[in-house]
């Protein structure tokens, strides 16, 4: 009997979605797309690419189904894959029956925490819409979208409890420039990916200050170490941060020039505004609304993290980064 093949959504019309769908499109006759806009939507299907984000990347129609209606990608598809915003997510799912979820999979590729609930993705898909926690996974990096639109080599850590679920997906994922691996630390992966967008801010922020690499060197040696501190402390498994899912994702997002937090974090080091680097860049710097988040939860854990706290002090208690970083550089080592 042949293998029914699996019917996957990809929710979310920035680039990492809009790469996601191209990586899926290697291996799948077709693929689902929910995009916001239906200016975008438009523009994709008489013009074969997203109009905003990874330009480059022209798709065949005939592999994708682009709407603007979320019920109508998510119904038919057996596995759903968020790339939105975290910032968006409540109010992009507030309508949606936890019905239509029903027997799905359901993988995160959001990369940020839910401001509403200082929840990870994944504990927010379980409680919203009912998905038991097997059948939940995370897609973390170290990856960006913009190499995926020009096919270099990257890697993927696909994260579920199930190995089975987390599997299935790296294969689907797996291509000629993307190389998959799999984990069940699902929370630890999670939080990882949430706190080295913080950590990139912090090195933005620095490099807007005028600290050079032997400073950087420090800061993210000590960033995994609080990254390693907090994951054990809220999910007490056996991991080894040393692995590309939790340093290799951090490094390349502290350091690489597609990094949108590391670029919010240097416009805050060179004066900036919050809302003024908002609106330079026009696109969502995850690490800005993790900060907070990160510094609510750590209240109950209770973890020393002085990166996080600087950040934190220069972001929401408006405190100098000339001030605060000097304030950091004396607790290094």
């Amino acid at each position: 009997m042949e293998k029914k093949v699996k019917k996957v959504a990809v929710i979310g019309g920035g680039s990492w979605a809009t790469a996601l769908v191209k990586i899926l499109c290697n291996n799948l006759d077709s693929v689902n797309w929910y995009l916001r806009s239906e200016t975008a939507v438009g523009h994709i299907l008489k013009y074969r690419h997203n109009p905003t984000y990874l330009q480059s990347v022209e798709f065949d129609l005939r592999k994708i189904n682009v709407s603007t209606d979320l019920e109508e990608i998510i119904r038919p598809s057996d596995i759903i894959i968020i790339a939105t915003p975290s910032a968006f997510l409540v109010k992009l799912f507030e309508h949606v029956k936890p019905e239509l979820f029903a027997g799905k999979k359901v993988f995160s590729a959001v990369k940020g925490i839910v401001p509403e609930y200082n929840a990870i993705p994944a504990r927010f898909i379980h409680k919203t819409f009912g998905t038991p926690y097997n059948a939940i996974g995370i897609i973390s990096g170290p990856c960006h979208a913009e190499e995926v639109a020009l096919e270099r080599l990257s890697y993927l850590t696909i994260a579920c409890q199930n190995e089975q679920t987390a599997t299935e997906m790296a294969n689907l994922l797996a291509c000629r420039y993307i190389k998959t691996a799999i984990s069940d630390d699902l929370f630890g992966t999670e939080l990882s990916a949430v706190l080295k967008n913080v950590y990139a801010l912090a090195s933005g922020i620095c490099s807007g200050l005028g600290y050079g690499d032997n400073f950087q060197s420090v800061l993210i040696s000590n960033a995994i170490q609080e990254i390693e501190n907090f994951i054990d402390e809220v999910s007490p498994i056996h991991r080894d941060v040393k692995s590309s899912a939790y340093l290799g994702d951090l490094l390349v997002t502290a350091y690489s020039k597609f990094s949108r937090n590391r670029t919010f974090g240097f416009m805050i080091g060179k004066g900036y505004s919050v809302k003024t680097a908002q609106l330079e860049m026009d696109m969502i710097a995850e690490g800005y609304y993790a900060t907070k988040c990160v510094h609510e939860i750590n209240k109950k854990f209770q973890v020393d993290m002085p990166i996080l706290e600087a950040v934190y002090n220069i972001l929401y208690e408006k405190i100098s980064p000339v001030i605060e970083m000097k304030i950091l550089s004396d607790r290094l080592s």
